[in-house]
Order: C-alpha cells, then sequence, then structure tokens
C-alpha cells in the first residue's frame, strides 16, 4: 500500500503553506481570501485534475495511446448545509488524432484508475467530458 504525507503549517493569519517532499504549495487560508494561493475547494480541484494527468501519462502507454498535450478545466459547486462540495464537472481536452472510440476507451481508464478521481466519485457527483482539441466532445458520468 503507498502512503502519502503532507504537513501543513500556518504562517500567519494571512496564509499557510503546505509541503510534501521537496514541494511547497501556498495555501490560501486568509478569511479574506488571497488571490496568489489556492483555497482549500481550489486544492481539491486541482488535485482531481492533478489525478487526470498523471493517469493520463500512466495510461497512454498502455493503451499505446498518443496524443500531443493535455489540459483540464474543472468546476466544483458548493452547498452551504452541510458545507461540501455537492457537484463537480470538468472536460479534460487531448491533443491527439486518436479516433472517439479510443478517446473514449481512454476516458474510462482514467475514471477507473485514478485514485483522487475514485476518492472524490464516492464522495459528491462527478461528471467529466473529454474531448479532443479539435472541439468534439464525448461525457461520462461516475458510477
Amino acid at each position: 500500500m503507498l502512503e502519502y504525507q503532507v504537513v501543513a503549517t500556518r504562517l500567519d493569519a494571512h496564509g499557510s503553506v503546505a509541503k510534501a517532499k521537496q514541494a511547497e504549495v501556498p495555501l490560501d487560508t486568509d478569511l479574506a481570501g488571497r488571490a496568489d494561493a489556492l483555497n482549500p475547494a481550489e486544492l481539491l480541484l486541482a488535485a482531481l485534475s492533478a489525478c487526470l494527468l498523471k493517469s493520463l501519462e500512466r495510461v497512454a502507454p498502455i493503451l499505446q495511446f498518443q496524443f500531443r498535450g493535455a489540459a483540464v478545466q474543472i468546476q466544483g459547486w458548493r452547498q452551504d448545509t452541510p458545507p461540501k462540495l455537492a457537484r463537480i464537472e470538468y472536460t479534460l481536452t487531448v491533443d491527439t488524432d486518436e479516433n472517439d472510440r479510443r478517446l473514449v476507451l481512454l476516458h474510462q481508464n482514467l475514471m477507473k484508475y485514478g485514485t483522487i478521481y475514485n476518492t472524490v466519485a464516492a464522495a459528491t457527483v462527478l461528471t467529466g467530458t473529454i474531448r479532443r482539441a479539435d472541439q468534439r466532445v464525448t461525457t461520462a458520468e461516475s458510477p
């Protein structure tokens, strides 16, 4: 079983920092908000985006899926009572010449094998769209 460790420390009333390995990420923990750091909800969405992109790097060689680049656009909607992200939607854009069937297969594998993806999908409504850079779209919803 893999184990992950992050240490987060409050710096002052305006922010904190998270550290893992040799990386540091500034955290927006200021009640007024900060433009130069991600707040907790944005960090969760960033983690999901990173999961999709890392899974793409892992799965593409296995599927022999050829691509030139990829990007994730993601949105989350917060409800007040109880406070949580009630719904998350993303669009994964892949610059590829692969056919639609292969693009759908790629997306199915990203959903099936993503650690953060599966964790988030178990806790909220997670809907994803995959499209090629030339704008053709296919949609999938987590089970």
